[in-house]
């Protein structure tokens, strides 16, 4: 890659952190039930090269009795992008709720061509648009610990892709979007919207398809496609434990994924340490957010953390995780395989209202220029506004056993 003038590359740079730091997390496919006012912040810079901005930054609202007992609100915000739901519990009966969304703004569709490890601006795009969507929500087990819930969303949305000042003539840009998806899941268990839960476990399995009304070529000479219809699968088994006396904790995760008729818009995005920016993290430490693209996958991943000192406030951790991929056509790189290991710590404040991860991770075989290696650094910041100006927490409950129940029975999304 030809080197960028230092006075060219800064407001472009400048403006990508930007439009990164004001664009909201996908939507997760849940009520929640437990009252939450969370600031979550993240970035991320691959240490070798010219490399998009990755980078999140929203205010997550959550209102489990909004006006009434039987409303729920949950809500993600930026400056210029909203995504939220109003929830209905028991509107189709006992244990099956209704939700109601609404999102749009701007920068929420931004598209990033990496190839072999390489960013190309040319080939790159922002999006902007809205949505609407229908959600149910069924809980089957009612009274057990562990929640069984049936998700099924309707949606639509319209996307409109804008041209950047590195986008040449001959590129052309895919056609304005209208699309319709429909999305249904079983999840079993499930995890909290938080960075670093102590305690999550779920099993889930999930269908989503995508209908375009726009379909069509475009890129250099339409050497690109947009599918008309796009079918998706993924299923993800997670586990997050904390040992209540040393406080250790342990992540496992495993998911897996296929696609039928894939292109690039609606790929899985594989890289990265964010765990907080999509409904579907796909962590792999060491590459660029998103830098591998696929059609199928499996991706495996185990994390351990360590407290530094008996106040725990200081926690090291350790894993990493790896992936077998069969790549979107247009975007293979040789070696299906694809791992990555990291180290970080994090440091939680004495009031427990906020809490900062740093880390580093090395991706094995991510492609840089003609050798293989990539170095990165990110940093994730969660802001609990509930417990702003609170009291320092004290030691754990000695009860575990009663804390992992509360925490289980909290994963009842539809409350």
């Amino acid at each position: 890659m030809d080197p960028v003038k230092i006075g060219e590359a800064l407001p472009f740079a400048l403006m990508g952190l930007f439009a990164a730091l004001l664009a909201a997390p996908e939507a997760r496919a849940q009520l929640d039930p437990v009252r939450r006012d969370l600031v979550q912040i993240g970035y991320s810079r691959s240490v070798e090269g010219s490399v998009p901005v990755a980078a999140y930054g929203y205010y997550y609202l959550s209102r489990p009795e909004f006006l009434r007992e039987d409303r729920a609100l949950r809500l993600a915000a930026t400056p210029l992008y909203l995504d939220g739901e109003l929830g209905f519990r028991d509107a189709f009966g006992p244990g099956t709720d209704l939700g109601i969304g609404l999102s749009g703004g701007g920068f929420a569709y931004i598209y990033n061509e990496i190839q072999k490890g390489e960013w190309l601006r040319d080939q790159s795009f922002t999006g902007h648009g809205g949505a609407a969507s229908l959600s149910l929500y069924h809980l089957f087990n009612p009274g057990e610990l562990i929640p069984l819930n049936g998700i099924v969303r309707a949606g639509f949305t319209y996307v409109s892709y804008v041209r950047s000042s590195r986008n040449p003539e001959s590129f052309t840009l895919p056609p304005n979007q209208p699309v319709a998806t429909l999305r249904a899941g079983i999840r079993f268990g499930g995890q909290e919207p938080r960075l670093q839960p102590p305690f999550a476990l779920e099993l889930s399995a999930w269908y989503e398809s995508q209908l375009r009304f726009s379909p069509g070529a475009y890129g250099f000479d339409g050497d690109r496609q947009v599918e008309r219809f796009v079918q998706k699968a993924w299923g993800r088994a997670l586990l997050d434990y904390t040992l209540a006396d040393s406080r250790h904790r342990l992540t496992l995760s495993v998911v897996a994924g296929t696609s039928l008729h894939p292109d690039r818009l609606s790929a899985y995005r594989v890289g990265g340490t964010f765990t907080l920016a999509s409904d579907l993290p796909l962590v792999l430490p060491g590459y660029i957010e998103g830098e591998l693209s696929a059609r199928n996958l499996v991706l495996m991943g185990a994390t351990y953390s360590v407290p530094l000192e008996p106040m725990q406030r200081w926690v090291l951790s350790g894993g990493g995780s790896t992936a077998r991929i069969d790549y979107t056509p247009g975007l293979e790189q040789p070696g299906a395989w694809n791992t990555g290991v990291g180290v970080g710590v994090t440091y939680l404040s004495l009031s427990r209202s906020w809490k900062a991860f740093l880390s580093y991770g090395y991706g094995f075989n991510a492609v840089r220029g003609d050798r293989r290696g990539g170095n990165a650094l990110s940093l994730q910041i969660q802001i609990d506004l509930e417990n702003r100006g609170g009291a320092a927490a004290g030691p754990p409950s000695s009860d575990f056993f009663e804390r992992v129940i509360r925490l289980l029975r909290a994963l009842s999304f539809t409350g």
